[in-house]
């Protein structure tokens, strides 16, 4: 059980990484972080360790008294991302084209954008970092199976892959425990975060 896992959140609430019991322990006694419970509330260590265990709730034993065994942390003092390899997803096609359809300028919510190959794949276009962009559907309608040049429109930027760190370093396979469900929407995890392929 000290081997099981442990949600981290950076000081802004936001999910970083997983972490074993084990190392949660260390961090929460240490004064690094802070447990954070089903309300929202947040514990130090010595707080988190007088909360009365209920029955059915997973604890391990101190010397003295059984302790709960929490399954979020907040980290108090980091507020930055790890620093990774960016994925080819949707999320992160959007956050580097800022929502916005690069060929009219237009932003929009994610849910009334499209990703559009540039070279069109019936003509050999890849999906890659270089030939994905944000499109409107007014946009890919007038685009159609063409390349921009052949359509008469004209591209905001071209596109590239992006330098700055990917928003989720969770895996779907890790997503087990409901008490992360308040920081984690299962919905964009899932679309979202998926790694496009070929």
């Amino acid at each position: 059980m000290i081997d099981s896992n442990v949600l981290v959140l950076n000081r802004s609430f936001f999910p970083l990484h997983i972490t074993s019991i084990r190392r949660a322990f260390c961090l929460l006694y240490l004064g690094i972080a802070q447990v954070v419970d089903e309300q929202f509330k947040t514990f130090d260590f010595e707080s988190w360790s007088k909360l009365a265990v209920v029955e059915r709730e997973e604890a391990i034993g101190l010397v003295d008294r059984m302790i709960r065994i929490p399954r979020v942390i907040l980290l108090l003092t980091y507020d930055r991302m790890p620093i990774g390899h960016v994925r080819f997803t949707r999320i992160n096609i959007y956050t580097r084209d800022k929502s916005t359809c690069q060929y009219c300028g237009k932003r929009f919510s994610k849910s009334d954008l499209s990703l559009d190959h540039i070279i069109p794949r019936s003509s050999g276009g890849r999906s890659t970092w270089e030939n994905i962009v944000c499109c409107c559907a007014p946009c890919n309608r007038k685009k159609g199976g063409r390349t921009p040049h052949e359509a008469g429109m004209n591209l905001l930027k071209r596109p590239k892959r992006p330098n700055w760190t990917p928003f989720y370093k969770i895996s779907l396979r890790d997503l087990k425990r409901k008490e992360w469900l308040p920081f984690l929407n299962m919905v964009d995890i899932s679309y979202w975060h998926t790694e496009l392929l070929e």
